[in-house]
């Protein structure tokens, strides 16, 4: 019997060891914003807790086309899939994205943001030219004016696709379109229409850094909105949609 326990014990604290060799060998948490290149799809989908109605925000193939387009806009701009989203009117929104690799990456940290882009004329005719989905990160404003604020969405809006019926080229975020803060916790909200620089200039006001919670690209409330994303980018990273998962790619 003490021959067994003994046996036993060797084995435990040989599997102990083991164990302890690997945890070593294996890299610790690593922020998404500071550009790591890793392949973060198993934590990319629907914000349930952001959906509002029956909207779709589904991994898929294509779209290809429309008919009659050839060449490079008639195809996803990374491999062969993207994001589809499917709006019915403004009693439907839904956000597709990220809460766990963003997590208390630094919002002044943003350097590069935007995607591509498969816009129809039918968006255009329910919504008008800048009836496009957004990118949205939720984040801790850390406004010295509210310090008990621990909660804002950073939201940017496109301005109208530069094309129709066929994919976009890359919409750079941080050039083009206007961003705005959901709690108006400072003077960039949906009446000022700040830039990017603006945005990031009214948070840095000397206190804490405002953090990441989440980061998500996003429709609704507002018009029918039926098309795609692809290629979202954070930085130096692309998040590459794909009808089998989210692949994140360095950017070239």
């Amino acid at each position: 019997m003490n021959a067994r326990f003994a046996m036993s014990r060797g084995k435990t604290l040989a599997a102990a060891a083991l164990a302890a060799l690997v945890a070593s060998a294996l890299p610790g948490p690593a922020s998404a914003v500071a550009d790591t290149g890793r392949d973060h799809s198993e934590h990319w989908g629907v914000i349930t807790r952001n959906t509002i109605g029956s909207p779709v925000a589904a991994l898929r193939d294509g779209p290809f086309g429309s008919f009659g387009v050839q060449g490079s806009a008639a195809r996803p701009p990374h491999g062969r899939g993207s994001l589809g989203i499917e709006v019915a009117d403004q009693s439907e929104k839904v956000d597709f994205g990220n809460e766990v690799d963003f997590f208390g990456d630094p919002v002044l940290g943003l350097t590069k943001v935007g995607f591509h882009v498969f816009q129809t004329g039918e968006n255009v005719d329910a919504g008008g030219a800048e009836n496009m989905p957004n990118i949205r990160f939720e984040i801790d404003p850390n406004v010295s004016a509210h310090p008990g604020d621990n909660y804002s969405t950073l939201v940017w809006v496109p301005d109208a696709a530069p094309v129709t019926g066929r994919w976009s080229p890359y919409i750079d975020a941080t050039t083009t379109g206007y961003w705005y803060l959901t709690g108006n916790e400072t003077a960039c909200n949906q009446a000022a229409e700040c830039t990017f620089a603006q945005v990031k200039a009214s948070l840095n006001d000397g206190g804490e850094k405002p953090t990441i919670h989440t980061v998500a690209v996003g429709k609704g409330r507002d018009h029918m909105w039926i098309g795609a994303v692809d290629g979202l980018r954070v930085n130096q990273t692309v998040y590459d949609f794909e009808a089998d998962g989210v692949t994140a790619r360095r950017a070239g």
